[in-house]
């Protein structure tokens, strides 16, 4: 088509989505959600809302030989009271499994957080579009991932040369559970998170159920990886637990077997992998909850517990391995195909002397990459629980 001819408009439907696993119809669009309406109802807070309509892991996928492509959508960004406003979501454009260009929205709704008072306030905005032009000519597979980090109503979709939806590849379908790590917390763009980078450096088809402060072993969470269809699974669990002070050791191993047993309901023999945290220095042998600190004039999270209360059930990183290697271990006996991975061999001393967490919880886009890297050394890779 001539770069001067109008843009030919396609309708953005689900058809066109990845990584998602329901959508709501809205008044300017198209939402992806990453749980499903049932389950939507039984979330606890509003954290755990807000992560969930984060469309991390999200993409639109298409065949076409267009150069120039828009989209049209409404995003919801974060700011914080007193801090300094965010950065913009990335939307990234990948063609034939390379990264072909970036854009961002500048426009949109805010949703203004208070860390001191947990009060939010939404401040309405207008739509904006991410354009990107210089695309490889012919046919091609074409992905967007939308911002992990920012709740994005899809309106239209736009390009030069006729859009058809991706037919099925034949890559096997990876369903991971996790916390804002696996979210995305801290990462560059949506596709150097770390589930995304390990993804493609696998081969697999990433869907992705990191949610931000909200990995806590909840039934609904489970109900759900049981009911979805997948070739691998893995969750990683513990950070959330503790930074949270949500439950005590009498009460997280029988959660733990509660949510195996629900995913094994529908999964007997999938690969199933079970992570434990990452290296967290503040909340290695330190109880929760956590709270943020504004001393150094950024935010910083230290653990607020105190560690003498482990003798009475309080829950820490070190406690957490320890219950999840056991009762792993002690299924695995009659599960084969379950099996336990050290976070730390992800994330741990080494890495962090390298790469140190900004606020002590997180960690940045290069922390991210070894992450990336050391999970797919581990899973994917000949003798590992996820080798083809």
């Amino acid at each position: 088509m001539h770069a001067d001819a109008p843009l030919l408009t396609t309708p953005v439907t689900e058809a066109l989505l990845r990584g998602h696993l329901d959508v709501e119809h809205t008044a300017h669009g198209l939402l992806p959600h990453r749980l499903p309406a049932w389950a939507r109802k039984q979330l606890p807070d509003e954290q755990f809302v807000l992560a969930e309509s984060q469309p991390s892991g999200v993409r639109l996928a298409f065949r076409t030989a267009a150069t120039v492509v828009e989209l049209d959508a409404l995003p919801t960004k974060r700011a914080f009271r007193g801090a300094p406003a965010l950065p913009d979501g990335v939307y990234e454009l990948v063609a034939d499994g390379t990264l072909a260009a970036q854009a961002r929205i500048a426009d949109g709704h805010r949703r203004l957080f208070d860390l001191t008072t947990g009060a939010a306030e939404l401040q309405p905005g207008k739509p904006g579009t991410a354009r990107f032009e210089g695309l490889p000519p012919g046919e091609k597979d074409v992905e967007i991932w939308l911002p992990h980090n920012e709740t994005t109503e899809l309106i239209a979709l736009r390009a030069d040369a006729p859009i058809a939806p991706v037919p099925e590849r034949g890559r096997r379908r990876w369903l991971h559970h996790g916390s804002s790590i696996s979210h995305g917390s801290n990462a560059a763009a949506p596709t150097s998170i770390w589930p995304a980078l390990a993804a493609a450096e696998g081969g697999v088809e990433l869907v992705n159920l990191g949610f931000g402060g909200s990995a806590l072993l909840d039934p609904f969470t489970a109900r759900t990886m049981r009911d979805q269809p997948a070739d691998l699974i893995s969750m990683k669990i513990g950070i959330n637990v503790v930074n949270s002070d949500a439950m005590r050791l009498r009460a997280f191993g029988p959660a733990v077997h509660g949510f195996l047993d629900t995913i094994r309901e529908g999964h007997p023999t999938t690969p199933l992998l079970v992570v434990s945290a990452l290296l967290c220095p503040v909340q290695e042998d330190t109880p929760g909850p956590l709270a943020p600190d504004f001393g150094a004039g950024t935010v910083r999270f230290k653990a607020t517990g105190d560690p003498a209360e482990r003798a009475a059930g309080r829950l820490t990183l070190t406690v957490i391995r320890e219950v999840l290697a056991r009762i792993v271990a002690e299924r695995a006996a009659e599960d084969p195909n379950l099996h336990y991975l050290d976070g730390r061999e992800l994330y741990g001393p080494a890495d962090y002397a390298e790469f140190p967490l900004p606020d002590e919880v997180h960690p940045d886009p290069a922390g991210h990459r070894r992450i990336a890297a050391n999970f797919a050394r581990r899973a994917f890779a000949p003798g590992g629980p996820f080798a083809p």
